[in-house]
């Protein structure tokens, strides 16, 4: 319970500290400056370059309107199966990327062998893009939504799999022979020396794996997808409805900004230690 109550006080320190510096008011600055650019270049100054871009009011009313004209809005339950659907696309594609990759990547990083073997396979395959595997997704798995998890898993995996390896490589050699000195045994360095180290760069990897298994989502959706918000955008352009279009990429960010969020709490939780050493240094 103390430990608890301990993550909690260093958890409120943070947000307290965050609070008081400027970052969160340079935050919403900086939304401001986009919100406004949008307004006034497309409906103040009419740019050339916008004239085809749905206005901010436009997107906003229909967004919020119980009588949406394109049949969309937070009124209606579609919108609601479209994220629900997508966020379980996104959860089934992230934890297998984490179950696979985070072990494979401590491995790869921990054997010299293992890597000689499996690393140039890896790298091979890692700068092939999501929309190159459409094709074989589509072959090797049946139905419509088997192929968009395994496109979202792909880049997701990747990522996962590489930064843990480099955690794992970042380890100062001199704690694993200090653990072998005390008379561990390899097994037990890896588990008490070489994951606790790798951590950090772990969890920095899941947070970039989800940011990539949106983009990747939203790739599969396009192409094989019935639903979905990718279903949404790619929809909405083909039928030239520009303000789905923009509803749907705010949607995609705020929950792909949620979601990595949630990343960093959970790490926050595993990582005390470091949750500690960031608050007394003031981060």
């Amino acid at each position: 319970m103390s430990q608890s109550n301990a993550t909690m006080n260093l958890t409120m320190y943070r947000i307290s500290s965050w609070l008081k510096s400027p970052k969160p008011y340079l935050m919403f600055i900086g939304f401001g400056f986009v919100l406004s650019f949008w307004y006034f270049s497309v409906e103040v100054w009419k740019l050339p370059r916008f004239q085809d871009m749905p206005a901010l009011t436009e997107v906003i009313e229909e967004w919020f309107s119980k009588d949406p004209y394109y049949g969309l809005s937070v009124y209606t339950p579609e919108y609601y199966k479209h994220i629900g659907i997508s966020l379980r696309r996104i959860a089934y594609a992230f934890f297998l990327a984490t179950a696979l990759g985070v072990p494979l990547g401590l491995f790869l990083g921990w054997s010299q062998k293992l890597r000689e073997y499996i690393f140039p396979l890896f790298e091979l395959l890692r700068p092939i893009p999501v929309l190159a595997w459409v094709p074989l997704a589509i072959i090797m798995f049946s139905g419509s939504e088997t192929p968009v998890i395994f496109l979202t898993f792909l880049a997701s995996f990747f990522a996962t799999t590489l930064n843990t390896m480099l955690g794992v490589e970042s380890i100062d050699e001199e704690y694993s022979r200090a653990a072998y000195c005390l008379g561990a045994s390899r097994w037990q360095t890896f588990v008490h020396v070489v994951v606790p180290g790798a951590m950090p760069f772990i969890f920095t990897g899941l947070q970039i794996s989800i940011g990539v298994a949106w983009f990747s989502l939203v790739a599969g959706e396009m192409v094989s997808g019935q639903y979905g918000l990718g279903y949404i955008i790619n929809t909405a352009y083909i039928m030239v409805q520009y303000s789905q279009i923009i509803i749907g990429m705010i949607t995609l960010g705020l929950f792909g900004y949620v979601t990595s969020a949630l990343v960093r709490v959970a790490g926050d939780y595993m990582m005390q230690w470091r949750v500690r050493e960031l608050a007394l240094g003031g981060d």
